[in-house]
């Protein structure tokens, strides 16, 4: 115990582990751990996770990880996130070459790569967003985290001369029903019952874009 601990009567500190300085080779290391846990994140799912299996999936100690990451939890969130970009660059790839230019078009082609995705990507998202919903205080950021990196994709999809707010509203409408669908097939087994809701959203999509920019509130 030091002196100031002493006279104080407080405990004392645990010693922290040193972050990265983010240094160009310390982020390359960084990255390369990250990837190595993000695949192994795809194969064996999030029920077990830790920061010692972790360690063993990026071949290096707990220690090490520390070093990098400030802990488990952030380690696991930008795992995710990971996925999640892999997940964007699908769908993204699927509305260049099969959206037709149109907004409907577009999240068709996007509907098309969720529903045919890997399963492990699936699975692990979808625990994911299980994780946020069980335990908001502690793996909320999950959640919030997909909003922020899909919301963007999805307004990019509208029509170009629309207006920022009109974006983020059909934005917002299109991935909360996605994710309803997405739930929905996963719960019921009714692959046929979301699809036929989709159609309802698709026709919705081709109304929306028809009609001109509604006024401001």
């Amino acid at each position: 115990m030091t002196d100031a601990a002493r006279a104080t009567g407080e405990p004392p500190k645990k010693a922290a582990y040193r972050r990265s300085a983010g240094s160009p080779r310390g982020e390359a290391r960084r990255r390369e751990l990250l990837e190595r846990v993000t695949d192994d994140l795809a194969v064996n799912g999030l029920v077990d996770f830790s920061l010692r299996r972790a360690a063993r999936a990026a071949g290096t100690t707990h220690k090490v990880l520390l070093y990098h990451f400030e802990g488990a939890d952030d380690l696991l969130r930008q795992a995710v996130a990971r996925l999640r970009d892999r997940r964007i660059g699908n769908a993204l790839a699927a509305a260049a070459e099969h959206g037709g230019g149109t907004l409907a078009g577009r999240v068709r082609a996007v509907w098309r790569s969720l529903t045919d995705e890997d399963p492990g990507l699936r699975r692990v998202l979808d625990q994911a967003m299980g994780l946020a919903m069980y335990d908001v205080d502690r793996h909320g950021e999950l959640g919030r985290g997909a909003s922020r990196q899909y919301i963007p994709i999805l307004g990019s999809f509208c029509p170009p001369d629309w207006s920022e707010a009109r974006r983020l509203q059909v934005g917002e409408m299109i991935l909360a029903t996605l994710r309803g669908f997405l739930l929905e097939r996963l719960i019921s087994g009714d692959a046929g019952g979301a699809d036929a809701g989709f159609e309802a959203l698709v026709r919705a999509l081709e109304r929306e874009e028809a009609a001109t920019e509604p006024p401001a509130p």
